[in-house]
């Protein structure tokens, strides 16, 4: 393999290496906290919020600073709405959301339980979508309904 060839599969592993470090955690390593994952949550919409605020200040402004702040925005808060999704789908609904047999008398539970999760990753895909301050209220509701389902105290 040329040096070259070498180079770009090292490059290659690397990023592929370092997403799978970023993801808690598809293998069965039973190190969990919800409470992070919560707080972050939290912190993400705080941040949308901000993004929101910053965006309606700049609205309207026409210079090529103001253009690029406005457009830094609007990034940060897709960034950050997608980081709770992600959130959501990979760690809460794939590692501890337990699936239930619809003959189980627990499964009107469960539903509710998923109903609470899609909640949360319906009001971040609507803070994607709007810039009033209202979504992120929604979404704070929403992140609050869905950690009743888990104990908060930090394990680490």
């Amino acid at each position: 393999m040329s040096r070259k060839m070498s180079g770009l599969v090292a490059l290659l592993l690397t990023a592929l290496m370092s997403q799978m470090a970023t993801a808690h955690c598809q293998v069965p390593c039973g190190i969990y906290d919800d409470a992070a994952r919560v707080a972050r949550m939290y912190e993400d919409a705080a941040t949308i919020e901000k993004a929101m605020l910053q965006m309606q200040d700049l609205a309207g402004k026409t210079d090529a600073q103001s253009g690029n702040q406005f457009v830094r925005w609007v990034e940060t808060k897709e960034e950050h709405a997608s980081n709770i999704i992600t959130i959501v789908a990979e760690y809460f609904l794939t590692q501890k959301v337990k699936p239930v047999d619809p003959l189980d008398p627990g499964y009107q539970d469960y539903l509710a339980e998923l109903g609470d999760h899609h909640r949360v990753m319906v009001a971040a895909m609507k803070c994607k979508q709007n810039t009033d301050p209202g979504y992120v209220e929604k979404l704070r509701g929403a992140i609050e309904q869905l950690s009743t389902h888990y104990n908060l105290e930090h394990t680490h």
